[in-house]
């Protein structure tokens, strides 16, 4: 595919997106229907849309135009391509432009570094949550997300991991302030069959995710939970800290847990899925990666944050205080409660906190932290709970 036609792909399925359509059902079924496009292909339209999808308003007030076709003619232009170069109908290239859209990019004096991009409604969220922090973060959302890897130092150590990658042309450097990270400087699609992945020595997980779970000192012989798993990218990274525990995961959703298994095994790790909802049970550490507006990880997620609505996201706060109630129970005397999400706004995090320590007075607060975004990956908040005696 020749870059214009991949500009073209990418404002059918941003038109779709635009019409409520989830983008990655639409690439997908862009990808089934065009079947000569390669994985270079493939992955370039992807990448277009994703940008676009992170600099929705920006984009389109660099041309001065809407829809799909707008908003890629201004990842064009931001892209510092000439527009008559890709708008120009020959093949499979998008339609030339005419004389009222070129007259659109003259006319738009909007400074893309001025607009902010979010739904209206949430840039008032992120004022009052955020205060002077508010336009920075919004500004981070907009850049593409590194790719980090956790080393399962139960396995090998980071250096030795470093090395088995670069074997592969996987180039990597160390995060600072997280021990078992590394950052995929240069090809990192090649990551998922690389021998490392593959051996269990690595697997994907962002930084700052890899930070909270070190905040839980966890210790062998500890019977540990993982409350709402998910995927179980924080199990197998508490596993790997503590190879002795005793630890058991469950997750509302069964089939997002069961995949679990597999990744256990190739990192050998020991993990108890539980089919049922812990009722009974006790643990020494239970950990809350509550479900969340996903803010801080709207890099790689970019559609979260224009199909958030308001109403969706109260509903997500008192949803986060049931889960906790539910979850303090489950903990032993003495011991430990850890909250964490992927958001950077107050409301899920400090205030569900603040609001779950007036009702339970038999918890006290030991520490909260909040992981900024690139400090040292994604927006992360943690808060460790201790129950007492």
């Amino acid at each position: 595919m020749t870059p214009a036609a991949r500009y073209a792909a990418a404002i059918e399925v941003l038109d779709g997106f635009l019409s409520g359509e989830p983008a990655e059902k639409l690439l997908s079924n862009w990808a089934r229907r065009n079947r000569y496009a390669g994985s270079k292909d493939r992955a370039a339209v992807r990448d277009i849309v994703f940008d676009s999808l992170r600099n929705l308003n920006s984009f389109a007030a660099l041309s001065g135009l809407g829809q799909g076709r707008g908003i890629a003619l201004g990842h064009c232009i931001a892209a510092g391509h000439a527009p008559a170069d890709i708008f120009n109908g020959v093949g499979y290239a998008p339609a030339p432009l005419v004389e009222s859209e070129y007259r659109a990019i003259e006319a738009a004096q909007a400074d893309p570094a001025t607009v902010i991009d979010l739904p209206d409604w949430l840039v008032e969220v992120f004022k009052t949550d955020l205060g002077v922090d508010a336009g920075p973060t919004a500004a981070a959302l907009c850049d593409r997300a590194p790719v980090d890897l956790r080393v399962n130092l139960a396995k090998t150590t980071r250096d030795s991991a470093a090395r088995t990658l670069a074997a592969e042309d996987i180039i990597t450097e160390p995060v600072a302030g997280v021990p078992t990270a590394l950052r995929v400087l240069k090809n990192p699609r090649r990551v998922a069959g690389s021998k490392a992945y593959q051996s269990g020595q690595v697997e994907l997980q962002d930084a700052a995710s890899q930070a909270l779970v070190q905040m839980l000192d966890l210790k062998d012989g500890q019977s540990v939970l993982d409350y709402c798993a998910g995927g179980g990218g924080k199990t197998l990274a508490m596993a790997a800290q503590a190879p002795r525990a005793k630890l058991s995961a469950w997750d509302i959703s069964q089939p997002r847990l069961r995949p679990l298994e597999e990744r256990a095994k190739r990192a050998g790790a020991q993990v108890k899925l539980l089919s049922a909802k812990p009722m009974q049970a006790r643990f020494d550490l239970v950990l809350v990666d509550a479900p969340c507006s996903g803010s801080g990880a709207w890099r790689r997620n970019p559609e979260g944050k224009w199909r958030l609505q308001a109403e969706g996201l109260q509903a997500l706060a008192k949803l986060q205080a049931e889960i906790l109630s539910e979850a303090s129970q489950l903990v032993v005397p003495g011991g430990i409660l850890a909250y964490g999400t992927c958001s950077v706004l107050t409301r899920e995090n400090t205030e569900v906190v603040n609001e779950f320590l007036s009702r339970h007075s038999d918890y006290q607060l030991q520490i909260s932290r909040s992981f900024a975004l690139n400090q040292p990956g994604d927006g992360f908040f943690c808060s460790i709970l201790h129950k007492q005696l």
